[in-house]
């Protein structure tokens, strides 16, 4: 694999937390005595994407999504978390009708704010090929017109390997990456448009959750990633895939480890690629 020249195209990069309703987070992160139906409002004017959690739990209604894409501003993006009675379940081909349920209950309401969906998986759930495969069949690429973007996050050891990539790669279905060691660290480019990465490692003793250095570090792998390229340092899984690499928009959420400072990891992070002018070298050609 190649080294990266100077390359200038980069898609956008974001930075989030997961969900915007969590007591640690007032007075802390949230003004003293700001109300909680203004918090979203304000988390979004803080960070540039939030991954929602309460899809993962049960459905929400049309309307709450209408007013989730009205408080926040232009150019802002929402992951939304697959149901996991989707997912958590033995049979995925029988994952049909949940899906459809999901994508009926008004998530195109975000409009231009609807980012990637999230299909979480349990890691107790092993990589069986024809099953998994019949998932990916089931995920629709669009919707009244509107694109689709799928990503799975799977915390199961079998997945780490080159024949599940592959067939996210078939399906134009994205890997979630993670920093935490104890899952499976797959950073494979399988999705055309968008990187997706859950930082699970944030420390309550450290002041933005992440060592200065770690923090730097993401800043740089995260354009790096924004380029379509792997950064050094990362070992794929898969193949290197085919074709030139191209611009990818990166979606990076602060998610666990100590999680009440998960907003001060991702404002740090954000205010670091604010003031990088140019992608870095050390990148891996795909």
């Amino acid at each position: 694999m190649g080294m990266t020249k100077s390359l200038s195209k980069m898609g956008r990069i974001r930075v989030g937390i997961g969900g915007w309703n969590f007591a640690p987070w007032r007075d802390r992160f949230y003004p003293k005595k700001l109300p909680q139906k203004d918090e979203l409002a304000y988390a979004s004017r803080q960070l540039t994407a939030i991954e929602i959690n309460g899809t993962y739990y049960g459905t929400q209604k049309k309307e709450s999504f209408a007013h989730w894409r009205e408080v926040t501003p232009e150019n802002f993006l929402f992951s939304l978390k697959g149901p996991r009675f989707t997912t958590n379940r033995r049979v995925l081909a029988d994952a049909g009708a949940s899906i459809e349920r999901f994508f009926s209950s008004g998530v195109l309401e975000l409009a231009e704010k609807l980012g990637p969906v999230n299909w979480q998986f349990l890691p107790t759930k092993r990589f069986e090929p024809a099953d998994f495969e019949s998932f990916l069949r089931l995920l629709p690429k669009t919707l009244e017109g509107r694109t689709l973007h799928h990503f799975v996050e799977v915390r199961h050891s079998s997945f780490q390997t080159a024949a599940f990539v592959e067939l996210a790669r078939a399906y134009g279905v994205g890997i979630v990456f993670t920093d935490k060691p104890a899952l499976p660290q797959i950073p494979d480019l399988t999705s055309t448009s968008f990187v997706y990465a859950r930082l699970q490692c944030a420390a309550e003793e450290e002041a933005n959750g992440y060592p200065t250095e770690e923090l730097d570090h993401w800043a740089k792998q995260a354009r790096i990633f924004a380029t379509g390229q792997i950064p050094h340092g990362l070992n794929l899984v898969g193949g290197p895939g085919s074709g030139a690499a191209k611009p990818h928009d990166v979606l990076i959420y602060f998610i666990n480890g100590f999680k009440p400072k998960a907003p001060a990891a991702a404002m740090a992070l954000i205010a670091r690629l604010g003031t990088e002018a140019q992608p870095l070298d050390g990148g891996q050609e795909r």
